[in-house]
């Protein structure tokens, strides 16, 4: 236990320095979003590149994983909409921002880190082969569902569904991450091989990704905080934390994935809540508190869950 600890520890030690960092006023905030661009839009994007570029796939379909890690997100959201709504008695739109925020892990910041840290490159292939469809699939669910309530509580009828889906389409085409995994992919299938001053660079970049999303990460949590809904926060936090990695391991054994690929999906649904769920709270207007709150509970008590799941899995 005390090795995974070593393994886990350093991850959120480097959250808790960029939170240091503004809360102390030696940096402003808007210095960690800066950074956090470079992150988002250089260097994990070089990291899913070039993981996806020299990955061996070892044939494996990508079905089953993905198969597996959704499965658990459906339970996991299900059940965080339907605590707010039914348990809490909130609307509609307050349960869908529920299930994004028991659902939508931090996969980018905190999971690539944790996986390259504590599984290796086997699991890090696992990591980006769910990359490639998690940010679509959950944005797409995100935005319908909460287009959908909206409407609903509204009493206008839906806008088209092409319509929505072409709005998400044409973000995602220009999202960074999507693009380094094509890159990758495209490099992979044709069996071209980086030139070695290239290949360098790439590495040096690569490798920075994880600390400086950490650090970005602490810095951006100074604007979030516990703001009410401390009930249902404490739900969605549960959900997340626990039912998630729990549900994705029960499948990931049930479909029979190696464990090295189960360690590193169990791992990476096992992280805090991603800022995602803040950025649809703040696109639709409805559930700052809510996902903020989950963002933050979820990030202080990460370091307790996923170390124990690090155990569990023995990894």
């Amino acid at each position: 236990m005390s090795a995974i600890i070593l393994d886990v520890l350093p991850i959120f030690l480097l959250i808790l320095i960029g939170w240091v960092i503004v809360r102390s006023g030696l940096m402003a905030s808007n210095v960690g979003d800066a950074l956090g661009e470079f992150v988002f839009k250089i260097a994990v994007p070089l990291l899913l590149f070039r993981t996806i570029a020299e990955a061996d796939f070892h044939g494996a379909s990508p079905f089953r994983l993905w198969i597996v890690y959704f499965s658990g997100v459906a339970i996991t959201w299900t059940a965080g909409h339907l605590a707010a709504t039914r348990l809490f008695g909130r609307d509609e739109r307050i349960g869908v921002l529920a299930g994004v925020s028991s659902a939508f892990a931090n996969n980018v910041f905190i999971g690539l880190p944790l996986v390259e840290r504590t599984v290796g490159d086997e699991g890090l292939v696992a990591l980006s082969i769910l990359l490639a469809v998690h940010l679509p699939v959950m944005m797409v669910a995100g935005t319908v569902l909460m287009e959908h309530a909206e409407r609903k509580i509204d009493g206008k009828s839906d806008r088209s569904m092409m319509f929505v889906l072409r709005q998400i389409a044409i973000n995602l085409v220009r999202n960074p991450l999507v693009i380094g995994l094509a890159a990758g992919m495209a490099v992979h299938l044709s069996g071209l091989t980086m030139p070695t001053a290239v290949a360098s660079v790439v590495g040096q970049i690569a490798g920075i990704a994880g600390p400086a999303a950490l650090i970005s990460l602490g810095m951006a949590l100074e604007k979030y905080g516990v703001s009410g809904n401390v009930g249902i926060a404490s739900v969605t936090s549960t959900c997340k934390l626990l039912l998630l990695p729990g549900c994705v391991w029960a499948a990931s054994h049930l479909l029979g994935l190696s464990p090295e690929w189960t360690a590193a999906i169990v791992l990476t649904s096992s992280v805090p809540t991603g800022v995602n769920a803040w950025l649809i709270a703040n696109r639709f207007g409805v559930g700052h508190s809510l996902a903020a709150s989950t963002i933050t509970v979820t990030t202080a008590l990460g370091a307790i869950t996923v170390s124990l799941w690090a155990y569990f899995l023995g990894a």
